[in-house]
């Protein structure tokens, strides 16, 4: 049996539009899976925000609480700028208040309980030659060890 050219012209056309037909149903079950994955990470993103906000609302009633127990002692807290002395000194001057709220806000961002076993307060970058690049390297070691990144 021999095909005619209109035949040829008609199952190509026929494939063609199959195949057309076979892309734009992919195409939109493609696109609606994505939607909702998009949807879901969403949802699950302000779950977190939600969560984090109130984190935060309870820290800040803690740190209020915590600011009128101390200033009901006489105890009025003076911020200066710390003086050119050794490094025990400067741990010496970080206060119990200061590692409480670290240690808060390391368990709002954990989730579970966290235990801050040292503090000190870091010199003057300004001041030091390589102060930006020693910045810069103690960042990349802290967020490489992120502990919601690993899977």
């Amino acid at each position: 049996m021999k095909l005619h050219w209109t035949d040829w012209a008609a199952m190509t056309v026929i494939a063609g539009a199959g195949c057309v037909a076979i892309y734009a149903g992919l195409r939109s079950g493609l696109t609606s899976a994505r939607r909702r994955a998009v949807e879901e990470r969403q949802r699950d993103m302000e779950r977190q925000l939600n969560a984090m906000a109130t984190t935060v609302k309870a820290l800040q009633a803690r740190v209020a609480e915590l600011s009128r127990l101390q200033t009901a002692r006489g105890q009025v807290a003076e911020i200066a700028a710390p003086e050119e002395t050794s490094d025990q000194a400067k741990q010496a001057q970080t206060k119990p208040e200061i590692v409480a709220a670290l240690t808060a806000a390391a368990t709002a961002f954990l989730g579970k309980k966290a235990r801050v076993r040292s503090a000190k307060l870091l010199p003057n970058t300004q001041q030091d030659s390589a102060g930006a690049w020693a910045q810069q390297g103690r960042m990349i070691v802290q967020t490489s060890h992120n502990p919601r990144q690993r899977g």
